[in-house]
């Protein structure tokens, strides 16, 4: 029980910071955390250390939500909530934002849990099946996302373009730094021109306004309904090979539309980060499939048992739900601030960030992605057929068309 406490009070604390702090993730810390193992090891004990990484997946999921609302900055497993969030925050309801997502991640919590235990019993069994659909999955979702468009054409090539790009970026991100980040880093400047730089050099220009809090504005019954779509797209995700939450983004955008109900778009993200991470647990020990960074470390680990590390993650995500809100609670502290100024801090930011995590490489990619992300902006299409940069890949991925 102490080692279990032990890695919670750890894991919360670390990612807390990697939540609040925009292009850090808790596979970074997690990967520190492996290359200081045997040292670690001997002082915290194999529960707490698997703990603390795991605890620092789980809270991360719900601070994030701090930087995506307030800034504008997206993380790579939500960067597509971001538009709604800061959104949100430019009408002064940046709070009720950040509350609406930690609210999706509990939700998802309590549903997850129970069936990420299901998962580990029943799915091994059918995993050859599920492997071989996904493509198929993501290709609905994909043209119906199209079809359904305003304006089609446009939407068709922003998709494919910026499925080239994420192709091309996955395909020689080893010409990229990888300091503390991992192979993954290269998403970092991929997914933050597209959704973060981009948006920023467009949005508005005059004071931030008040943020007054006024209560969530949903229906009990849309917090329902939400919870159970984006857990039930964490789940997916989570379990099938190739998917992040970033495709479980791209696909609620089909089913419920960030751009018509905002509120929901956020929560249902939300739920799906943490659920993921959760069912990604149940991956790495029915079927020794590592879906992050995160379950990466864990597997290099001598490996606590599930139940172990599930409770850790519950009580993490308590902590992290508190946490979140408690913070939220200052967002008034930003009334008045020039955004025009707040706006070119946070790119100078980005950039130097992505130079430290890429190199020049990750620099390329970064102008890439923000001019593309600039063209939905121009021709009046969502941005969220960007995600083209993480679907396409994993389309190819799945029919076995490309090794990226």
């Amino acid at each position: 029980m102490i080692e279990i406490l032990l890695g919670v009070v750890i894991g919360v604390i670390l990612g807390t910071i990697s939540g609040i702090i925009p292009g850090v993730h808790a596979n970074t810390l997690a990967g520190v955390l492996v290359s200081l193992q045997v040292t670690l090891l001997s002082l915290l004990g194999p529960v707490a250390l698997a703990g603390a990484m795991f605890a620092a997946l789980i809270t991360h999921t719900f601070v994030d939500a701090i930087p995506s609302t307030f800034l504008g900055i997206p993380d790579a497993d939500t960067s597509l909530a971001v538009l709604p969030a800061h959104a949100l925050c430019l009408e002064g309801n940046g709070e009720e934002a950040v509350r609406i997502a930690a609210l999706g991640s509990a939700c998802a919590m309590v549903i997850a849990v129970p069936v990420s235990v299901l998962c580990f019993l029943l799915l091994p069994a059918l995993q050859p099946y599920f492997d071989w659909w996904i493509g198929i999955l993501l290709i609905a979702s994909v043209g119906y996302m199209i079809v359904t468009s305003e304006a089609p054409g446009w939407a068709f090539g922003i998709f494919l373009v910026s499925g080239l790009l994420g192709a091309f970026s996955l395909h020689y991100a080893f010409l990229g730094w990888h300091t503390l980040a991992g192979g993954s880093a290269i998403l970092m400047p991929l997914l933050t021109g597209l959704f973060g730089i981009s948006v920023l050099l467009t949005s508005s220009q005059g004071k931030m306004p008040d943020q007054q809090f006024k209560g969530i504005r949903m229906e009990d019954r849309s917090v329902v309904k939400c919870s159970v779509l984006g857990t039930a797209a964490g789940v997916a995700v989570g379990w099938l090979p190739g998917l992040s939450t970033a495709s479980a983004n791209g696909v609620l955008a089909s089913v419920i539309g960030y751009d018509k109900d905002r509120r929901a778009y956020i929560l249902a993200t939300n739920a799906a980060n943490t659920s993921n991470a959760f069912i990604g647990l149940a991956a790495l020990f029915a079927l020794s499939r590592m879906r992050n960074g995160v379950m990466v470390a864990l597997s290099e680990l001598p490996m606590p048992s599930m139940s172990e590390l599930t409770v850790i993650g519950v009580l993490a995500a308590v902590a992290a739900y508190v946490i979140t809100v408690w913070l939220s609670h200052y967002a008034h502290h930003l009334n008045g601030i020039d955004a025009w100024l707040l706006n070119r801090l946070v790119i100078a930011f980005i950039i130097i960030l992505c130079l430290l995590l890429t190199g020049p490489f990750g620099a390329f990619i970064l102008v890439l992605a923000t001019v593309l992300g600039l063209v939905p902006h121009l021709v009046n299409v969502p941005r969220m057929y960007c995600m083209g940069a993480i679907m396409i890949p994993v389309m190819l991925y799945s029919f076995g068309i490309a090794g990226i």
